[in-house]
C-alpha cells in the first residue's frame, strides 16, 4: 500500500510528477512542488482537462485571462482542455502535495 503523503527522502529540486494509475483516456498523478513556479513568460497548455487538488500546502494557479486562484489543504480546481494557465506559488513548508486527474472531464453541475 503507497501513501500520498509520504515523501521518499528529501525534496527533489524540481517538480516531481509521479504517475498512480492510467487509462487509455485518462492519467492520475501526484504532484509534490516545494516553491518551484511555472517560468516567467510560460504556460501550461494541456490536451485533456485537469482536475486537481491540493492535499497539503499553499499554491497560486493563475489563468491566462487573469483569473488567479489561491488554494489551500481541500482546494480543487477543474482546468478545461487548452485552457492556458500557470502556477505563480507553491510553498516550500509545508510542500504543496497535489492530486491530479487529466482526462476527458467537464465540471460537475
Amino acid at each position: 500500500m503507497n501513501n500520498l503523503f509520504q515523501l521518499a527522502g528529501s525534496l527533489p529540486e524540481a517538480e516531481c510528477f509521479e504517475p498512480l494509475a492510467r487509462g487509455e483516456k485518462v492519467l492520475i498523478e501526484r504532484i509534490v512542488s516545494s516553491g518551484q513556479q511555472t517560468p516567467a513568460g510560460q504556460w501550461y497548455d494541456q490536451p485533456q482537462a485537469e482536475w486537481v487538488v491540493l492535499l497539503q500546502g499553499q499554491a497560486v494557479v493563475t489563468y491566462e485571462d487573469g483569473d488567479r486562484y489561491t488554494l489551500n489543504p481541500g482546494d480543487y480546481l477543474l482546468i478545461p482542455a487548452h485552457c492556458r494557465h500557470r502556477v505563480d506559488y507553491t510553498s516550500q513548508q509545508p510542500p504543496c502535495i497535489w492530486l491530479a486527474i487529466h482526462a476527458d472531464l467537464c465540471l460537475a453541475q
